[in-house]
Parts: structure tokens; C-alpha cells; sequence
């Protein structure tokens, strides 16, 4: 899917989320699009990459994921590989449990309130700027990739020239 279809397929759906949960309708769209290939790797609506914890009462998936640690002995329930880095951590290729959702503008709603309810991303929600919000999600821990953030903020600015009127 391209970036513009992407964003004519789903910036209604962030809008309505942000209206809901006060996640950035920008920030929404850039995590989506990052973390499902813009849309491409999206199975049963899964744009956020969120895990299926203990807790989780809704559908879930296995999925093949990567992650990165700093150590060897984190468990998953399927472990593919583990590569050594040049700065010392680890990629771990794995397959994980992640939430699935019948349909995207659920995945979106959950996203929201999944930020809302977990306390490490309170900061996130003490601005509406989507760059801020973005990196105050990422500093908190939301993905162990080094350069979330920094990927967050390029997408955000493809997408601020899509949005009407800007």
C-alpha cells in the first residue's frame, strides 16, 4: 500500500481516535505505519505491534517479531534466533503473542487506551504535538528499537503534508 493510500484509508479512523483517547491523530498513523509496514503487515488489524499479555481478554495472535535486549536469557514463547550486535545487545528474531482486532478503527481505539492506561506513558499526554508525543512514547520503553523514535518523527513529517489544508 502506498503512504497515500495509507493515509486516505486511515486518517479518519486516527482522527476519531485522538477525539477518543487524546493520542495525536499523527502520532496514531506514524506508529501504525511503522509498526504494520504501512499497512501491508497488519494481520487481523494489528497496526500497533501490542502484545497479548496475561491480562489481554480479546483475540490474539503468534506472530514473527524482532526485538532487541541487552541480554541473552529473555524468554518468548518461540525463540528463532538471537544475534550479537556491535553495541553489545542482542537481535532477537521470535514469535510473540500480539492482540488482534476485527477491524482497524478497534486496533486504533485500543492503542489509545492501551497508552492511556499503562502510567509509563502519562508524560506522552501532557502535549498534543505528535513529534513530542512520539518521543515521550519512545523514551518511555513502547518499542526496543533504538531508532523508534527518530523513525517516528521522518514518517510524521510525509504525513503532515497529506493532512487537508496544511
Amino acid at each position: 500500500m502506498t503512504k497515500e493510500l495509507f493515509f486516505k484509508q486511515y486518517y479518519h479512523s486516527a482522527v476519531k481516535a485522538e477525539r477518543e483517547t487524546g493520542v495525536p491523530a499523527l502520532a496514531v498513523l506514524a506508529q501504525a505505519a511503522l509498526e504494520s509496514g504501512w499497512g501491508e503487515k497488519a494481520p487481523n488489524n494489528m497496526f500497533f505491534g501490542i502484545k497479548a499479555g496475561p491480562s489481554w481478554k480479546g483475540k490474539r495472535q503468534l506472530i514473527t517479531t524482532r526485538e532487541v535486549h541487552s541480554k541473552r536469557d529473555i524468554k518468548y514463547p518461540e525463540i528463532l534466533s538471537i544475534i550479537a550486535r556491535s553495541d553489545g545487545k542482542y537481535d532477537y528474531r521470535v514469535k510473540d503473542w500480539f492482540r488482534a482486532y476485527d477491524t482497524a478503527g478497534e486496533s486504533f481505539a485500543d492503542h489509545g487506551r492501551f497508552l492511556q492506561e499503562n502510567p509509563r506513558y502519562k508524560k506522552a499526554f501532557e502535549t498534543t504535538d505528535p513529534v513530542k508525543f512520539v518521543e515521550a512514547v519512545a523514551a518511555a520503553g513502547y518499542a526496543t528499537d533504538p531508532e523508534y523514535a527518530k523513525t517516528l518523527k521522518s514518517i510524521i513529517a510525509s504525513l503532515q503534508k497529506m493532512v487537508p489544508g496544511s
